[in-house]
C-alpha cells in the first residue's frame, strides 16, 4: 500500500462532495456529537475529503523513530512508514514484544529497513543511554506515541508519576536530546499522539505528580494528553528558526490493545463502533509523511485537519500556566550535579 486511505473499506475515499468538507453543515452537526465524530462512522466521513494522493510518497531514505510501536497506532504507524520504504525503528519498552513486532513489519512490508530497540519512555536515564548509542546521524521523524493509564499511582525510578514520565518528560527529553540529529534532516518532524480526553481538562501543574490528592489514572491521563498538545507548541515555538515541524493529533476512538486493557468498560460498550487501529493512526501517518503536511507546526490535528485545542471555555490555560509547565519539564530534565559535602 503506496497511498490513499488508511483503513476498512473506504468506499468514497478521496472523492468529495457536498457534505464531506469538514466545514459542511452536516459535518459540524455530526462532529458536534463528539461520539459521531471519534468514531469508525466519523473517520468514514472525514475521509471522504481525504486526497489520496498525500500519502502516495516514497519515503526512502529517510529514518523514523516510533516509541510504543509493538501494537496499535504504534505499530500501524511503523508499517505505513516502512510500506513507503523508510528505515523504521520501534521503540519498544519490553524488547521481546519490540523484536516480535519489528519482524511483523518486516514480514507484512517485504522491508529489511525495520530495526527495534529497547527504551521505556518513563525511564530518563534510560532515554540518556539511548540518545548516547543510537548510531544513525539523522532522525527525520519522531512519533512520541508511547502511553500508559494506570490503575494505581506508579513512580518511576527517579521519582516520577509513570503517566507524566511517559506522556510528557520522556518525550520532551527524548525529543531534544535527537535536536542535533533532527536538524540534520531535510525535512525534520515530530509528532505527539495525544487524547481527545485532553479537551476535558486544563492545563495545570499543581500536584502533577499526586502526591496529596487521591490519584484517578483517567484525569491523570487526559491532563498529561493536554500538556502534550502545549509542549508540541511550545516546541514548534521555540525550533521555528530550525525548520523542525513539531505537531500534535488525536486519534479518535481507536480499538486497540491499550483501549482493551486500560478502559475495559469503554470498549464493552462502544466496541462496535471504535475505530480499527489503521483508521486511528491515519493522521499519525499523514504528519509523518505526506508533504501536505511539511508546511505545518505547532497545531493540533483530527482527521487531517487542523482543529481547535479547546471546547470549552473554563480549559483554556493562561500565560503562567504554560510558562510553569516548561519549567516542569525544565525542571525534571536537568542533570543535576552532585553537591559536594563541605570539608569537616
Amino acid at each position: 500500500m503506496r497511498g490513499g486511505t488508511i483503513g476498512r473499506g473506504h468506499q468514497g475515499a478521496g472523492v468529495k462532495s457536498k457534505t464531506s468538507s469538514p466545514k459542511s453543515p452536516l459535518n459540524r452537526i455530526l462532529d458536534a456529537s463528539v461520539v459521531l465524530s471519534f468514531d469508525h462512522s466519523g473517520f468514514l466521513r472525514h475521509a471522504a475529503s481525504f486526497s489520496p494522493a498525500d500519502l502516495e510518497v516514497d519515503l526512502t531514505g529517510r529514518v523514523c523513530l516510533v516509541t510504543g510501536a509493538n501494537s496499535g497506532i504504534g505499530f500501524e504507524t511503523s508499517r505505513a512508514l516502512a510500506e513507503r520504504g523508510a528505515t523504521v525503528w520501534l521503540l519498544c519498552r519490553n524488547r521481546r514484544r519490540g523484536s516480535d513486532a519489528a519482524h511483523r513489519v518486516r514480514r507484512q512490508t517485504d522491508s529489511q529497513r525495520v530495526h527495534a530497540a529497547e527504551l521505556d519512555v518513563s525511564d530518563l536515564g534510560a532515554i540518556r543511554r539511548f540518545a548516547r548509542e543510537f548510531e544513525p546521524g539523522t532522525v527525520d521523524t519522531l512519533v512520541h506515541n508511547a502511553g500508559v493509564l494506570p490503575d494505581a499511582r506508579l513512580e518511576t525510578a527517579e521519582g516520577h508519576e509513570a503517566t507524566l514520565a511517559t506522556h510528557v518528560l520522556g518525550p520532551d527529553l527524548l525529543t531534544r536530546l535527537l535536536l542535533p540529529k533532527l536538524e540534520r534532516s531535510q525535512d525534520p518532524r515530530v509528532v505527539f499522539v495525544s487524547s481527545g480526553g485532553m479537551y476535558s481538562q486544563r492545563l495545570s501543574v499543581t500536584d502533577v505528580e499526586w502526591r496529596k490528592r487521591p490519584y484517578d489514572g483517567v484525569i491523570a491521563y487526559a491532563q498529561t494528553k493536554r500538556m502534550q498538545v502545549v509542549l508540541a507548541e511550545q516546541l514548534a515555538e521555540e525550533w521555528r528558526s530550525k525548520g523542525i515541524r513539531v505537531n500534535s493529533m488525536h486519534p479518535g476512538w481507536g480499538d486497540t490493545p491499550a483501549v482493551r486493557t486500560s478502559i475495559p468498560r469503554f470498549w464493552n460498550v462502544m466496541q462496535k463502533r471504535l475505530r480499527t487501529p489503521a483508521e486511528a493512526a491515519d493522521t499519525v501517518i499523514w504528519l509523518a509523511a505526506s508533504p501536505a503536511a511539511s508546511g505545518y507546526s505547532g497545531k493540533f490535528w483530527f482527521d487531517r485537519v487542523a482543529r481547535r485545542t479547546h471546547l470549552l471555555p473554563w480549559t483554556r490555560e493562561s500565560r503562567a500556566d504554560r510558562a510553569a509547565l516548561a519549567k516542569l519539564c525544565s525542571d525534571a530534565i536537568t542533570v543535576k550535579p552532585l553537591r559536594r559535602s563541605k570539608a569537616a
